[in-house]
């Protein structure tokens, strides 16, 4: 199965903050394909920025890479913004554009946050964590 991440999950992964995940939802991870929406790229480029995230985002996609294959999604961007259209639920553009490419497809999205977890009912957590 394929399953997309939010960019707080990619970020707490590069830093090795397992803590934060259950021992189901690292398993899921380890076990199946995971892409990023390259909108999660951007998001950590900014978070780098302004010092939140301590690596430069092709440094952590590329560390993310080599140890659980993650990849970037390839999907059209005119289908992406289509689909992220109707997310109106947020005015958060990064929100909609990571829910939107998730959604093309149906895909499982893995994220703590409370407001996609109200919206996206594709939504993968364990509340344990």
């Amino acid at each position: 199965m394929i399953y997309y991440m939010d960019t707080h999950v990619v970020a707490w992964l590069y830093e090795g903050k397992l803590g934060s995940f259950s021992k189901q939802l690292l398993d899921l991870i380890g076990k199946n394909k995971i892409l990023l929406s390259p909108m999660v790229v951007l998001e950590l480029t900014y978070l780098h920025e302004i010092g939140r995230v301590q690596g430069a985002s092709q440094q952590v996609i590329d560390s993310l890479n080599q140890s659980i294959g993650l990849t970037i999604c390839d999907l059209p961007f005119s289908q992406v913004i289509q689909s992220a259209m109707v997310q109106t639920w947020t005015r958060d553009p990064f929100d909609r554009i990571i829910v939107g490419q998730a959604a093309v497809n149906q895909s499982p999205l893995i994220t703590k946050d409370v407001l996609i977890r109200t919206h996206y009912v594709h939504v993968v957590w364990d509340s344990e964590s």
